[in-house]
């Protein structure tokens, strides 16, 4: 060995640390984001589960009439606020409760209703096809399943609220305006105030024209429907329903097992409903839900005093009393059901359930045979909860005869693809990480400067003072 020894045990020490940092780097700046996070917007909240609330009493707690309490009260709001503007004051999920809020809810069960469970289905498959078909037929394509499916979702949610085919130019708005409040949420780039408002003067547009479904709010300004419009069919409805595709895609190309199963009977629907059942328990698409107490509530010989923020952590419940709960297993659902585990995918019916929980597993199960119907998913990413990554994977023409449609493979071209997937996802990770840290704590500083919701309800006291 040439030169001194202690160089070349130097410079392989440097070279095992910095291959090192993607497993280990990523996960400790989470914990400095957190730490940045609570210091910036300050100490508030009782976590549930948690020391106060166990988790027996989760759900009893999130069901408790004095739990209703949405974003006034709470500096926490002002964050949320800030990442779902234009109108998060009309938003249905951040309306306090009352008669404005009640409205607003039919309004929303009106229009998801306003086609049956079967035309709902035709609606997923119809707008699935084209899309997917538009896709290379003879060679393996690499993807983001997050943005794969948030056209789709775009377009069957237009076509549900306004009763005729999304035309491109506004599935471009709806997209643009859903990728960039998803992306600002997940702190992986700034919020984009010029994306989400030329879909807000599309919308007020449409409204004008008459264009509208007669179910809008009516106590709602022709400006405020707009923005009812936006914050929940062509923000949370398409960010959510595409988010769940990503982690039903993803966990169904991960497991070759699962997807062998489907494709040899793909009219099981039953196995296919308890793949997506346990896709939500293991990713709940809600990480924590905030609820500020209107009332005193008393628990397990302890009171949650009035006016607190309470933390409902849906990770940590629906992983919680099952000993492997953090393994992915569809048919542990042949022993058990939602009744005897910790399962709340859609919330509670008493403390605002997901208005689409009747019809957001059919619409998965469609697009997911759609997909299988034409593709091979093969991924080696990592599959978060969070999913920042957007759910990387490799889709291969079924019957195209390229190694990636072999799910399984355990060598070859196919198999050194996903170990390049894998190096390549953990890599994007440690820079990702990065960037969340930098651009998540200037949002919550932002968010905390600009006070969006204190302001909100200090300018609606003023009024009714005057």
């Amino acid at each position: 060995m040439s030169g001194p020894w202690w160089v070349a045990v130097t410079a392989l020490v440097a070279a095992s640390a910095v291959a090192s940092l993607p497993y280990w780097l990523p996960d400790a700046v989470v914990a400095l984001r957190v730490r940045i996070f609570a210091w910036v917007n300050g100490e508030e909240g009782v976590p549930v589960p948690g020391g106060l609330v166990g988790t027996d009493a989760f759900k009893r707690v999130y069901s408790h009439p004095a739990a209703d309490g949405r974003s006034r009260g709470a500096a926490l709001s002002d964050l949320f606020w800030y990442w779902l503007a234009p109108g998060p004051e009309v938003h249905q999920e951040h309306l306090e409760p009352g008669p404005r809020y009640e409205e607003v809810a039919r309004s929303t069960r009106e229009i998801l209703t306003g086609l049956d469970r079967a035309g709902w289905a035709a609606l997923v498959s119809r707008r699935a096809g084209p899309l997917l078909d538009a896709l290379p037929g003879d060679r393996t394509s690499f993807v983001r399943l997050r943005d794969l499916m948030m056209p789709l979702w775009a377009e069957v949610y237009y076509e549900l609220v306004f009763a005729e085919p999304c035309p491109a130019a506004a599935r471009e708005l709806i997209v643009a305006n859903a990728d960039d409040v998803v992306s600002a949420l997940k702190c992986t780039r700034l919020r984009h105030m010029g994306r989400r408002d030329r879909l807000t003067r599309y919308l007020a547009q449409r409204i004008a024209e008459g264009a509208a479904p007669d179910a809008l709010p009516a106590s709602l300004t022709a400006r405020e429907q707009g923005y009812y419009l936006q914050g929940t069919f062509f923000n949370t409805a398409v960010v959510q329903m595409s988010e769940a595709m990503a982690h039903l895609l993803l966990a169904i190309a991960a497991h070759p097992e699962v997807q062998l199963r489907l494709r040899a009977d793909p009219d099981d629907a039953a196995y296919l409903d308890r793949v997506i059942d346990e896709v939500m328990r293991l990713y709940p698409l809600f990480g924590v839900a905030h609820r500020i107490t209107s009332a005193d509530i008393a628990v397990d010989g302890a009171t949650i005093p009035t006016g607190s923020v309470l933390l409902f952590n849906y990770a940590e419940y629906q992983h919680a009393g099952l000993a492997d709960g953090d393994r992915f297993d569809p048919d542990r659902w042949l022993e058990v059901s939602a009744r005897d585990i910790n399962f709340l995918p859609y919330g509670v019916s008493a403390n605002r359930p997901c208005p689409a929980r009747g019809i957001a597993p059919i619409g998965m199960r469609v697009a997911a045979r759609e997909v299988l119907r034409r593709f091979v998913l093969s991924s080696s990413a990592v599959h978060s909860r969070s999913l920042p990554s957007r759910g990387p994977c490799l889709l291969a023409p079924v019957g195209s005869g390229a190694p990636s449609a072999r799910p399984g493979a355990a060598s070859g071209p196919g198999a050194a693809r996903l170990a390049l997937l894998r190096l390549r996802d953990r890599w994007e990770g440690l820079g990702r990480s990065i960037v969340q840290l930098v651009l998540g704590s200037y949002m919550v500083w932002d968010a905390r400067r600009r006070r969006l919701c204190q302001e909100y309800f200090a300018s609606q006291e003023q009024e009714a003072r005057t």
